[in-house]
């Protein structure tokens, strides 16, 4: 149906001159292709910038994908109760991966040197493309060194018995300690490294207390981490100097003379 302009301009007005009354209607066309034009083209303007922005999207999330991120308004989930650690400046970092990894790092500073450090892994799809756990923990305790570990004998903590790894290559001097501890259900790493102690059996004893100290705070809806914490509360350990030593006299577990460790860590 013809709207009511073109219905008056198909009908000549009496006395009017025909060559204007065409013009008019030519310019009357003229203007009602160029407005459908117009539009047409601002409809594939506005489809152009949707795409565009869709795969600046795209792009931004492929880049930051890989990548661990600090969590600065995430809650502590763990901590260290009655630490021998409490003279040395402590801090507390969440890192988060985009397909769900997340590491909960405590650290601990005698001045401006590190003293100890602390990490619970409660992985998630990255898990299936990160490195070996010993390379990655020898990275953190040398990060300027050789980054070579060998295997430094067990502890008992109440988390069961913990492998240790040493530094290799300190020319006699006694070497900071590392520890790792990996659980199935729930799927869990705690690992780190500790300085603490002017001797080998002080700084097992280090770790060893560092573990059984280590407290869950928040599970969040993850109950079997809880069950973890919980049974773990039940074979807790004393920490004194007293208990310690006779621990060490008492168990061959944390011997400074352990058997080298077999398979995988």
């Amino acid at each position: 149906m013809r709207s009511a302009l073109a219905r008056r301009l198909a009908v000549q007005p009496p006395g009017s001159d025909p060559a204007l009354w065409r013009f008019a209607g030519e310019c009357h066309g003229f203007f009602a292709r160029l407005t459908g034009y117009v539009g047409a083209l601002a409809l594939v303007a506005i489809v152009l910038v949707s795409l565009w922005d869709n795969l600046q999207l795209q792009n931004a999330a492929t880049v930051a994908k890989p990548g661990w991120s600090a969590a600065a308004h995430a809650y502590p989930a763990f901590a260290v109760s009655q630490s021998d650690l409490l003279g040395k400046t402590e801090s507390y970092e969440v890192l988060l991966h985009p397909e769900g990894g997340r590491r909960d790092v405590l650290r601990w500073m005698a001045g401006d040197k590190p003293a100890a450090e602390l990490e619970i892994y409660r992985p998630g799809g990255e898990a299936s493309r990160s490195g070996p756990p010993v390379a990655e923990i020898a990275g953190r305790m040398d990060p300027g060194g050789a980054r070579e570990l060998q295997s430094a004998g067990l502890i008992g903590s109440k988390f069961g018995a913990v492998a240790l790894l040493g530094l290799i290559d300190r020319g006699g001097e006694p070497s900071c300690l590392g520890f790792i501890k990996r659980f199935d259900q729930p799927e869990l790493r705690i690992s780190g490294w500790s300085c603490q102690g002017n001797t080998l059996p002080a700084r097992r004893a280090a770790i060893g207390c560092m573990l059984n100290r280590l407290i869950l705070l928040a599970a969040g809806s993850d109950a079997k981490l809880a069950e973890l914490f919980a049974h773990a509360e039940l074979r807790r350990g004393d920490c004194t100097p007293g208990a310690a030593s006779a621990v060490r006299s008492a168990d061959w577990v944390t011997g400074a003379q352990n058997p080298q460790l077999r398979g995988g860590l």
